[in-house]
């Protein structure tokens, strides 16, 4: 059960760090498309910020305990902590969908684990985050897309 607590930590570390690029990015957009995105990204960040409560929940359910530093969701996130250099909009829109590719990819991986050791909760659970990842993938895409 180490295996999926590990992944589930960093699945906690890395949603943690999407949502606070997503409300950065929210708060310093600029630009012609700045409506468009300013209420995209704080739609992804509300969902994503409800969302970090139940993943640590789950680690507790396991009888671990949850990371809550900045430090250790640092060290466990695969998401790379933002430059202090703000990006312009375009860019913040290709590093939400390379970040949500990441959160993706461990969700998936905790998904896995967690039929491993038939956790059908946590299954389901994961299941509507990666169902709503996917989703936001998908407008984050479409929002690139040239006419």
């Amino acid at each position: 059960m180490d295996d999926l607590t590990k992944s589930l930590k960093t699945s906690l570390a890395t949603t943690f760090a999407f949502y606070l690029k997503a409300q950065y990015f929210h708060w310093n957009v600029e630009g012609v498309e700045f409506y468009q995105y300013h209420k995209m990204f704080g739609d992804i960040y509300e969902d994503t910020y409800g969302s970090i409560d139940r993943l640590a929940e789950h680690i507790r359910a396991l009888n671990a305990y949850a990371p809550g530093s900045f430090k250790r969701l640092s060290e466990l996130s695969k998401i790379e902590d933002e430059a202090t250099k703000i990006p312009d909009s375009h860019e913040m829109i290709e590093r939400l969908i390379s970040d949500n590719e990441k959160l993706l990819d461990s969700l998936n991986e905790t998904m896995k684990l967690a039929e491993t050791h038939n956790k059908q909760g946590l299954m389901n659970y994961l299941g509507e985050r990666i169902e709503q990842h996917n989703k936001w993938g998908w407008f984050l895409r479409a929002s690139k897309k040239e006419q």
